[in-house]
Parts: C-alpha cells; sequence; structure tokens
C-alpha cells in the first residue's frame, strides 16, 4: 500500500490555490518526497505527514520550483533534532548546488546527509523501496523517477501443503525461513505479486523514455502545464500538454494518471486540463489540489483527503 499527497501541485509561480511542486510518497515507515519548491515544510507541518519522517528527496532538476524548498526543509530537520540519515538525490549539479546553498547560508546539520548526482538508470535504495532515475526532457539536466515497493510473497497453496503434509507449527518454522522435509515455503506458496510502483516526471517534454520507465506502473503524476490549444508553446518551453501526458500514461500501460504542474492561468477551473487528458486516458485520471491524499492498492485507489478550496 502507497499514500501518496499532494503537497504542492502548481507550476512555476504560485498561487493562491496551489504551492509550488512538491508530492509525498509513504510506504510501510518510509516517506518519500519528488521535488521540494519553497513551502514544502510548512505544507508537510500541517499534513498528516510528518517532515522528520521523511527518509528522501528526489529532486527532478534544478529549477527554483523545484529546488529552493530543499535548504530550508533541510535545516528545519536539523533544528528540530534529526538524527535519522537523510538521503538527497538529482540530476548532474545537484550535490554541487546544494551543498554551495547550505554553506553560504550558514546549514550545519547533526545527521548525516547522502546527497548524490544520478543519471539515467541509476538505483538507489531507500529503507525497503528502490527509486530509479529515468531521463526527461527539459532543456537543462533533469531526471524523473520510478518509486517501487518489492514483491510481496505469494499466496500459501493449501492443497500443496496438504499434499506435502505440512501442517500446525511447520507453517511457522517455514514462515521463519526454514525446510520441513526438505520443503521450502515457495514450494507451497503461489507466484510473488509484483509490489507497487508510482512514477514522477517532473517537467519534461514526453519522451520515449517515460514510457519505457513507467510500463506497467501503477501510477504515474505528469506535469500537464498546458492545454492542447498552447500545444507551441509547451514545446517551445519543453513542457507537455495534458493530452500529452496522457498519452504517455496510455502507452505505457499506466493504471492511473495523475496531472499536477498547472498552471496559475487555469486558475479553478481545470476543465481545458481534464477534458483533453480524459479524452485520451479515460477515466483513471485524477487532478488533486494541495493537500489531496490518495491510497493506492493492488485493488484500486482510495481518496482519503480532499482539500476544500
Amino acid at each position: 500500500m502507497m499514500d501518496i499527497l499532494f503537497l504542492g501541485t502548481g507550476a512555476s509561480v504560485p498561487s493562491r490555490d496551489r504551492g509550488l511542486p512538491c508530492v509525498a510518497v509513504r510506504s510501510g515507515p518510509e516517506v518519500v518526497l519528488f521535488d521540494c519548491g519553497e513551502g514544502t515544510q510548512r505544507q508537510l507541518m500541517v499534513s498528516p505527514f510528518s517532515l522528520m519522517k521523511v527518509s528522501a528527496v528526489l529532486v527532478t532538476h534544478l529549477h527554483g520550483d523545484h529546488f529552493y524548498g530543499l535548504p530550508g526543509l533541510m535545516q528545519t530537520m536539523g533544528l528540530m533534532g534529526r538524527k535519522d540519515p537523510l538521503t538527497v538525490c538529482g540530476p548532474e549539479g545537484f550535490s554541487d548546488a546544494l551543498d554551495m546553498v547550505n554553506r553560504v547560508c550558514g546549514g550545519e546539520f547533526d545527521y548525516k546527509v547522502d546527497s548524490r548526482d544520478l543519471s539515467p538508470g541509476d538505483r538507489v535504495p531507500i529503507g525497503n523501496l528502490e527509486a530509479e532515475a529515468f531521463a526527461t526532457v527539459h532543456g537543462v539536466p533533469s531526471l524523473g523517477y520510478r518509486l517501487s515497493e518489492p514483491p510481496s510473497r505469494g499466496k500459501i497453496d493449501a492443497q500443496k501443503a496438504k499434499g506435502y503434509g505440512i501442517t500446525g507449527p511447520e507453517f511457522s518454522e517455514l514462515e521463519k525461513g526454514g525446510t520441513v522435509r526438505g520443503i521450502r515455503l515457495e514450494d507451497i506458496t503461489g507466484p510473488p505479486h509484483p509490489g507497487l510502483s508510482v512514477v514522477y516526471t517532473g517537467d519534461t517534454r514526453p519522451c520515449r523514455s517515460i514510457v519505457e520507465a513507467s510500463k506497467g506502473a501503477d501510477a504515474i503524476i505528469h506535469e500537464s502545464t498546458y492545454s492542447s490549444a498552447e500545444a507551441a508553446m509547451a514545446e517551445e518551453r519543453f513542457h507537455s500538454t495534458a493530452a500529452e501526458a496522457a498519452r504517455d500514461a496510455l502507452e505505457a500501460g499506466c493504471r492511473y494518471l495523475f496531472l499536477v504542474h498547472l498552471s496559475g492561468r487555469f486558475g479553478k477551473d481545470t476543465g481545458p486540463v481534464e477534458n483533453d487528458a480524459r479524452a485520451v486516458f479515460g477515466d483513471n485520471l485524477r487532478i488533486p489540489s494541495d493537500m489531496c491524499q490518495y491510497r493506492l492498492s493492488r485493488t484500486g485507489l482510495t481518496e482519503i483527503r480532499r482539500r476544500s478550496w
């Protein structure tokens, strides 16, 4: 199970209704942030997620609306007594930029910071999760990320267990990793269930690498700064239209599509974006507002917290 909390769903200029980009994903004890725009730490403080529980921050690129909130978040964690290590990742040049800002601002931490510059294909373990970086197209060094849970054990096949004569306490022995008369747990279980996965694109043109990295993902969180009527502007500025985002999601076979990085030009009327994307992707589309929270499971998607305008 994964909880997805949209802390900031706006584009490069914040509005009264939408903050700068940041999405939090929680799986078990791990909380991972995709991007960290200004205001992220305040959003976390009024959210059901704890900023002190954040395990990693994955930055897509160094434009200010995706990055400027990270130094302040890190300093607040230090002032609040954080001791747990923090993983922070981004594209080429990320670690030097973060180090420079922290030195200028006097950021000193009593906790370990594992700062990494990533390339497409790099994988980062985050507790029981794994993040994989992929290439995006935004005119500057940029990455998207696929965050995945590990596979879970298949269901015990009662008929197989009976055939091997496995009974009572012997199941406990198998659960501990032992064997019973040469039988292992995997001998009486079905195939493992794949873990859930969420893809986050950051700012990008639609591209083949997004489709390949998102194959079979349970959810893709794709930027959609422009409507189809503004396609020329989207191409010029290295962004995507809602319809282009929907085509990426459809071709990749994603279960659910979330559209973010919405321009303030639309205000509260997301109709043009929604209509464009729904015509391509269908009904498994969501356009979250700030502080909306969804629970993703193998059986479906549930909205568990809605922002009231």
